[in-house]
């Protein structure tokens, strides 16, 4: 065993114990920590072969075989236990040593954090990362932000360890502050659209163009040869095809309509309101999955309503069209975290390049997808941009697609199969590429009744009418 070691991680889940082995793979001795002995003496088996992965459960025995300054990652669930971890870790640390909290805290906790911290002489940052275990052991995204100073000490590590995309690693300094955490909780709230989006693909699919599992899987695993390749577009292709040790069909055919969720999406979705900026498909998809929890209540909805038979279509058209209309709802799903991303960096003082973000998403990560390649390049050509529909690159892309949503909307509404995702990137679309909306009236209504006033096309200034007679 080594004297000192090169990195410590608190934390040996799954996705801490992968972290680990990872690091130790590329080269770099590495310690972890858990309260649990079963977990330390998991890693400490599996980590057997070689002399650069260690464990303990004792935090002093922990933090003492770290080489100085020491370099101490968190990978714990949000919230009170990483400041539970923080003051474990405090009795035992020198100045100058590092925290990184790797999970997915809010980002005005980073902030706190940060700022406790420093008053103590250690260096704290936040560094969001996605891949779930498999791009822990083989290859994550890596979203870090707060001291450039103390990230430089971590970044061969980082760097070594991430997921490379044509021979380049998945991860970069974003900005100061809780940047790095703020980046991943947009990252997850696009997630949340875009994993709404193609269930809804394959709900349609089924229940209008009749497509069994086994079409479901050709399909999805045809789309991942083309412009809508991605991590999600792979992975639901092969859960297509995954049989039921349990009984003779398809496992997704028996798993419960529920979708949980750990609270991230949801927050992109706050803090777009706080921000002012519209991520309707994150909005929706958040919400969705809340319907979702009403089973009981659904069911006997279900029973006092009456819903039309989906009418025929023909399937290689349908198929085709709803390829289209995925591929535009993604495009659109991208534009509104972006847009988000870039309101924040300002609101926060980030100093956020989307451009660099968009380019260690394309690997590792999941929301991974080849269009990333495209949005690299639409931002790194202009990196003023405010929004990716504003980008020449994009819109001959969206241009021809998005009559496949429009088609696609209209018959899930005339049919009764709900795609709110796919409705709400298009409503967003036809929204944000209207020069006249009608909020007009909304303004006379609030100057009617609250004398809120209101400005004129036709002239500066602020107005207000009387409007009873």
């Amino acid at each position: 065993m080594a004297d000192t070691y090169d990195f410590g991680l608190v934390g040996l889940g799954v996705m801490g114990r992968n972290f680990i082995l990872n690091v130790a793979d590329n080269g770099f001795s590495a310690f972890g920590n858990d309260l649990d002995e079963e977990k330390v003496d998991a890693l400490i088996k599996e980590g057997g072969n070689t002399d650069k992965v260690n464990a303990s459960s004792d935090v002093k025995t922990f933090v003492q075989s770290l080489t100085t300054p020491r370099k101490i990652m968190l990978l714990v669930p949000a919230g009170k236990i990483v400041d539970s971890v923080i003051e474990g870790l405090l009795p035992h640390l020198d100045k100058g040593d590092i925290i990184i909290d790797g999970g997915n805290s809010f980002y005005t906790d980073t902030d706190r954090r940060e700022a406790y911290l420093k008053e103590k002489g250690i260096n704290f940052f936040g560094a969001g990362v996605s891949g779930g275990a498999e791009g822990a052991r083989k290859g994550p995204s890596i979203m870090p932000g707060g001291s450039k100073e103390a990230y430089q000490h971590v970044k061969p590590i980082f760097e070594a360890v991430s997921a490379k995309y044509k021979g380049e690693p998945c991860v970069a300094y974003l900005g100061p502050k809780s940047a790095g955490n703020y980046v991943k909780m947009v990252h997850n709230g696009i997630e949340y659209g875009l994993m709404q989006l193609t269930s809804e693909i394959y709900d349609i699919l089924k229940k209008a163009g009749g497509l069994t599992n086994g079409e479901l899987h050709k399909t999805f695993s045809n789309w991942n040869e083309g412009r809508l390749q991605s991590f999600l577009v792979e992975i639901t292709s092969e859960i297509f095809e995954q049989k039921d040790d349990l009984t003779d069909g398809y496992l997704v055919d028996m798993i419960l309509d529920k979708a949980k969720q750990k609270g991230t999406g949801k927050w992109t979705s706050q803090n777009a309101m706080d921000l002012g900026i519209p991520v309707p498909t994150i909005d929706i998809a958040v919400s969705m999955r809340e319907i979702s929890a009403l089973k009981d209540e659904r069911i006997k909805a279900d029973e006092l309503y009456d819903r039309p038979s989906p009418k025929a279509v023909d399937k290689n058209d349908f198929t085709s069209k709803t390829e289209q209309a995925l591929y535009f709802a993604f495009i659109i799903t991208y534009a509104q975290g972006m847009h988000q991303l870039a309101d924040a960096s300002k609101e926060y003082g980030y100093e956020l390049k989307l451009g660099e973000i968009a380019k260690i998403w394309r690997a590792g990560c999941i929301i991974r997808a080849a269009m990333l390649a495209d949005i690299t390049e639409a931002y790194q050509t202009d990196e003023n941009l405010q929004n990716l529909l504003l980008s020449p690159s994009f819109v001959e892309k969206v241009k021809s697609t998005v009559n496949a949503a429009r088609e696609l909307v209209s018959y899930g509404a005339a049919n009764g199969i709900p795609l709110p995702g796919l409705s709400n990137a298009l409503t967003y679309f036809d929204a944000y590429t209207s020069s006249r909306l009608p909020l007009n009236l909304i303004q006379a209504q609030r100057d009617y009744f609250g004398s809120h006033t209101y400005e004129r096309l036709d002239r500066e200034g602020i107005f207000h009418t009387e409007w009873e007679k």
